[in-house]
C-alpha cells in the first residue's frame, strides 16, 4: 500500500479535563492523537506541545508499518506529563507520510461528549 496523509499535523485545540466521573478507563476524560501509518515504512513521530504560559514539550512516538496507534495524550510522561486543566495546541510531525485525527472524550457531565476532528494538514509552505 501506499503511503497516504502528510508529515506536519496542528490541532490547535487542546484540553485534558482534570477530573471524570464514570468507569475507568473507558470513561476517564482524555485526548488522544489517533495516528494512521498506511505506508510500507515505521513513522517516527515528534509530538511538540505548546502552552500559553510556558515552554512547549516535545515527544517521541513511533507508529509501525501499516498500523495505527491511538495515544492518549494525558500518558505522556517524557518529559513529563501533559498538566490537566491548562489549554494546548500541538504540531505533529512525521519522517513518513501519516494521518492524523484528535479526538477528545469528557466525561465531566453525566452526559458524556465525544469530539474528534481531522488535523490541519500543514504544508512545507505554510508560513
Amino acid at each position: 500500500m501506499l503511503a497516504v496523509g502528510a508529515r506536519r499535523w496542528v490541532i490547535a485545540d487542546g484540553y485534558l479535563p482534570a477530573w471524570s466521573q464514570g468507569p475507568a478507563p473507558e470513561f476517564t476524560s482524555h485526548e488522544a492523537a489517533c495516528i494512521l501509518n498506511a505506508g510500507a515504512d515505521p513513522a517516527n513521530l515528534r509530538l511538540t506541545v505548546f502552552f500559553e504560559d510556558r515552554d512547549p514539550l516535545e515527544y517521541a512516538l513511533r507508529v509501525p508499518a501499516q498500523r495505527t496507534v491511538h495515544q492518549r495524550l494525558g500518558e505522556l510522561d517524557d518529559p513529563e506529563p501533559i498538566p490537566p486543566g491548562v489549554g494546548y495546541a500541538y504540531v505533529v510531525e512525521s519522517d513518513v507520510p501519516v494521518v492524523v485525527q484528535h479526538t477528545r472524550l469528557d466525561s465531566r457531565q453525566s452526559a458524556n461528549a465525544l469530539v474528534s476532528t481531522l488535523a490541519f494538514h500543514a504544508t512545507e509552505e505554510t508560513p
